[in-house]
């Protein structure tokens, strides 16, 4: 059976039974221009273009090595899919390292096109495009103050604040779970999981 669908969204392609996606082979990946989060940034910002399979120690040699610099006032983290969290931990590392950082974050989502070939040419089977949406992260990291005002603000050192108030609200929540013979999680054999807010934005 022959099947040309263009454009094709990922739920319209689980759909599709008639199209057996075993027929088919993932050939290419296109990443479509996204407009950038931030307005009013220098032309010349350094920018981390983090990738799932980018490595970590040779991403923050070269941050590192730029905001150093006295000229140097800011960095832009950004990643998208599976390089979301690799993203996030470069961030916390050079918070670390610098203390006095302000930083703004902004989640998106960016939009892909996955290009499938069928596997056998003289099928009669068309290739398909697959459009889908994927989570993005874009950081900006600045040794000048940023406006306080603007969402996903941190203030340098709010990171680990968050860190003391969840340690201590999780270790008065194990206080009261000893004194009440912690029967919720002993029947079901569970432990109640934290949930505090992400230590990389509001």
């Amino acid at each position: 059976m022959r099947c040309g669908v263009q454009g094709l969204s990922a739920a319209g392609l689980r759909s599709l039974r008639h199209c057996r996606m075993e027929n088919y082979k993932k050939t290419k990946i296109v990443e479509k221009p996204c407009p950038p989060p931030f307005t009013d940034l220098p032309a010349d910002i350094i920018e981390m273009k983090v990738k799932d399979g980018s490595k970590i120690r040779n991403l923050m040699g070269y941050a590192m090595s730029k905001m150093e610099q006295d000229s140097v006032r800011q960095i832009l983290f950004t990643g998208s899919g599976k390089a979301v969290s690799k993203t996030i931990t470069c961030v916390e590392i050079m918070k670390r390292r610098l203390k006095e950082l302000h930083q703004i974050t902004k989640v998106l989502f960016k939009q892909i096109e996955e290009i499938w070939e069928p596997i056998v040419p003289e099928a009669g089977l068309d290739a398909l495009t697959v459009k889908r949406n994927i989570p993005a992260i874009c950081v900006l990291l600045s040794k000048d103050a940023l406006d306080p005002q603007e969402p996903g603000y941190q203030a340098p050192g709010s990171f680990d604040a968050f860190w003391t108030e969840t340690l201590k609200a999780e270790s008065q929540g194990q206080m009261k779970r000893k004194q009440g013979g912690g029967r919720g999680a002993a029947s079901t054999g569970k432990h109640p999981r934290s949930t505090g807010g992400m230590p990389w934005g509001p």
